[in-house]
C-alpha cells in the first residue's frame, strides 16, 4: 500500500509539472527564447562593469576614460587625437614571445584595410613602458610596416596603462614573473567609435560581443566588417 502510495504522488507531482511547465518551455522555443537567447545584455554588460545601449545590431558601451600617453614618435597622443574618429585599441608588450607577434600580424591587416581613412586609428598601449621607450616602440612599429597616420604605439606610466587596461577598457593586464616575458594580458582587441565609446556587435542570440578576438581571423574579419559598418 505505501508503495502504491509513493508511486501515485509521484505521478501527480510529475502530471503537475507537465500541466505548469511544459506550455511554457514550448512558448519558449516556438518563439526562439531559449536559454542562450534569454540571457540579458545587461546581465552580461554587469558581468564585466559595463552599460551597454543597443543601436540596431550594434552595442555602445561605457565611454572611453581620458588618457595621455607618449607615441613612437615621441609625440603625446590623447583622446582628442581620435576625437571623430573610429579607432581599435590592444594592450601588448614589445618583448612579448606569444601572442603580441599574433595579435599584431593581425592588426596589420585592420590598418591595411583602412589605409587610406583619416577618420580611423589604433592606439596599441605597451603593459612593459619601463622597457617599452619611444625608441623601442618606434623600431618594434617599423618591424610590423606601420603606415598608417593614426596608429599609435603608447608608453608612459605603469600604473596609469595598467589601470586604463584593467578598469577603463575591462581588458585584464598584469605582471607575473611566471608568465613569458613577465606579463599577462588578453588577447582581444576593443572597437571604439566616433564618440568615444567602447562599441560592438549583437550576436546571433542578442548578446552583446563586446570585444574581438585579435588572434584569430574570425574575429578580424567580424571586426573590419564592423568597422565599416561605423565608419
Amino acid at each position: 500500500m505505501n508503495k502504491k502510495n509513493t508511486y501515485l504522488g509521484t505521478a501527480i507531482v510529475i502530471l503537475i509539472f507537465a500541466i505548469i511547465f511544459v506550455p511554457k518551455i514550448h512558448d519558449r522555443i516556438v518563439n526562439g527564447n531559449t536559454v542562450d537567447s534569454n540571457r540579458s545584455s545587461d546581465s552580461l554588460n554587469e558581468s564585466k562593469g559595463l552599460t551597454g545601449r543597443s543601436i540596431g545590431d550594434m552595442t555602445t558601451f561605457n565611454v572611453v576614460p581620458e588618457f595621455s600617453f607618449t607615441n613612437q614618435n615621441n609625440d603625446t597622443i590623447t583622446n582628442a587625437d581620435y576625437k571623430n574618429k573610429v579607432y581599435v585599441v590592444e594592450f601588448f608588450f614589445s618583448t612579448c614571445p606569444s601572442i603580441c607577434p599574433i595579435m599584431n600580424a593581425n592588426m596589420q591587416q585592420v590598418q591595411d584595410a583602412f589605409a587610406e581613412r583619416e577618420d580611423f586609428g589604433i592606439a596599441s598601449f605597451s603593459i612593459d613602458p619601463t622597457y617599452d621607450t619611444p625608441e623601442v616602440l618606434k623600431e618594434y612599429a617599423d618591424s610590423y610596416d606601420v603606415t598608417h597616420p593614426h596608429w599609435n604605439f603608447l608608453t608612459g606610466d605603469k600604473t596609469d596603462i595598467m589601470k586604463l587596461s584593467n578598469e577603463g577598457f575591462k581588458l585584464f593586464a598584469a605582471e607575473n614573473p611566471e608568465a613569458e616575458g613577465g606579463f599577462e594580458h588578453s588577447g582581444m582587441f576593443a572597437l571604439i567609435d566616433k564618440d568615444g565609446n567602447v562599441t560592438s556587435r549583437i550576436d546571433e542570440n542578442g548578446n552583446p560581443l563586446i570585444y574581438y578576438n585579435g588572434l584569430e581571423q574570425e574575429g578580424i574579419d567580424m571586426l573590419i566588417e564592423d568597422i565599416k559598418k561605423i565608419l
